[in-house]
């Protein structure tokens, strides 16, 4: 990805997750957009319950990052800090 194409995918990476936080705000948690590499790492911070979920790791890699690979083809994962 370029850095002219990185603040676009970042915006559409901003609206889905924005898509998404809503459901996780249904059981206690959130997600964070924090930044994304040039090689399509999404970089996001779980809060509230999803910080200490037990199933934190399902919720970010089955969801939000299956959720952001369906409709960005440039994300290749996504990883929390």
């Amino acid at each position: 990805m370029t850095d002219q194409e990185k603040p676009i995918v970042e915006q559409k990476v901003k609206n889905a997750l924005a898509q998404i936080r809503p459901y996780l705000q249904q059981d206690g948690g959130d997600v964070e957009y924090v930044d994304m590499t040039a090689e399509g790492v999404v970089i996001v911070k779980l809060k509230g319950h999803c910080h200490s979920c037990p199933h934190a790791m399902a919720t970010l890699k089955q969801g939000i990052e299956a959720a952001l690979k369906k409709v960005i083809p440039e994300v290749k994962s996504v990883e929390k800090i």
